[in-house]
């Protein structure tokens, strides 16, 4: 990999880092696993054991920070692409241009931290003490039984709750965060069918194209990639968004029939319960997702 291309590569994943984060696409799992349980015609449970990474809270989203330390000049060659020493002329023309963008770029600056802090519950990202802060968050919230910050926006979460099913459900569910980040959802329909998809669990969508793709959940999942393959390529390689690699397992209780899934085998054989189970790995491409009729 050339040092051109390495550079490009992580000025892209900064930007997109930073769009995903204000669109509110600001979460990922990493190693996990994962099971939603129908346990009655009106009743289910919900578990997640393993990872979540935060992106504000991550070196990434700190990286356009980092950048403002101070200017140094870049200059390329243009046939190559590789990186040159500038002239004195070509130095002292990025210098000005540097300058005169020194406000504006703290403005910016700013102005992103203040929209972060408004996605994450008003935990300003910068502050040191807001890896603490989200863990105190999540552990007065019913349903979130562990939350320990292993570092650089990885959290070591375990999460059950027991509910009905008269109404949806999201997770994660988080105080103050916007609900547009979702691991797992379960929609009710008429008829007694529930919905079952889980958009958080694919590193990219085959449904989704162009911008589709830049703003959705996986976007953030593909940097994890992305991330991988300049590592391999580069000694200098971009602060790591973890890989998903996990198990999201789906049971429905006697009675209750399948009526579409898109796992690769269907419903396992010899249970007295029906049970859908995805492997979920950075090459997932469709979100796993289920057709239930509970019977009620």
């Amino acid at each position: 990999m050339t040092t051109m291309t390495a550079i490009r590569l992580r000025a892209g994943a900064v930007l997109t880092g930073f769009a995903l984060v204000l669109t509110g696409c600001f979460m990922t799992p990493g190693k996990f696993t994962s099971e939603l349980a129908l346990t009655g015609p009106d009743s289910f449970t919900f578990s997640y054991d393993g990872e979540i990474f935060f992106l504000g809270l991550s070196k990434l989203a700190q990286m356009g920070a980092a950048a403002e330390e101070g200017f140094s000049a870049d200059c390329y060659d243009d046939d190559t692409y590789e990186s040159r020493d500038c002239t004195p002329e070509e130095e002292a023309m990025q210098r000005q241009e540097w300058e005169e963008g020194v406000a504006a770029r703290a403005e910016e600056s700013k102005k992103q931290a203040q929209q972060m802090a408004a996605i994450m519950g008003g935990i300003d990202p910068s502050d040191p003490k807001a890896a603490d802060e989200l863990v105190k968050l999540l552990q007065r919230q019913k349903g979130w039984e562990r939350a320990v910050h292993k570092g650089d926006g990885l959290f070591d979460v375990s999460y059950r709750v027991s509910g009905t099913l008269g109404h949806d459900f999201l997770f994660p569910t988080i105080e103050g965060f916007p609900a547009t980040n979702p691991f797992v959802q379960m929609i009710q329909r008429k008829g007694g069918q529930v919905r079952v998809n889980a958009p958080g669990f694919a590193a990219q969508s085959g449904d989704m194209g162009g911008m589709g793709a830049m703003m959705g959940m996986g976007s953030l999942a593909g940097l994890a990639a992305m991330g991988a393959a300049e590592e391999a390529g580069s000694a200098e390689a971009m602060p790591g968004i973890p890989m998903m690699d996990g198990t999201f397992t789906l049971r429905t209780a006697p009675g209750m029939r399948i009526l579409a899934n898109n796992t690769d085998e269907g419903p396992e054989a010899g249970t007295a319960d029906e049970v859908l189970t995805w492997k979920i790995t950075a090459r997932t491409t469709q979100a796993p997702t289920a057709l239930i009729a509970t019977g009620n």
